[in-house]
């Protein structure tokens, strides 16, 4: 088990991670807020952006269950996922 703050191998070890296992039954803690985005650390160590234009007017806490922010994660896992295939694309 990871706790919060523990780094796992970098991004590319998330890319074959079953985002139910991440989410389920665990938390997230805000971590900074930078350029209109909250980032939230999940406890497996996983940081995501929440941008601020897609939340409305809700409130979001320090701590939080995770799977409230399934939706931010799974699109942080995509955005990293065609990263990777982009570079080893690029890589001769």
């Amino acid at each position: 088990m990871y706790s919060f703050g523990q780094e796992i191998d970098g991004p590319e070890a998330y890319s074959d991670v079953n985002i139910k296992d991440m989410v389920k039954n665990k938390k997230v803690r805000f971590s900074f807020y930078r350029d209109n985005q909250l980032f939230y650390r999940t406890e497996d160590g996983f940081e995501f952006p929440v941008p601020i234009d897609d939340v409305g007017n809700a409130t979001f806490l320090a701590e939080d269950k995770a799977i409230l922010f399934m939706r931010w994660i799974r699109k942080h896992i995509e955005t990293i996922e065609k990263a990777n295939k982009e570079q080893e694309r690029q890589s001769p």
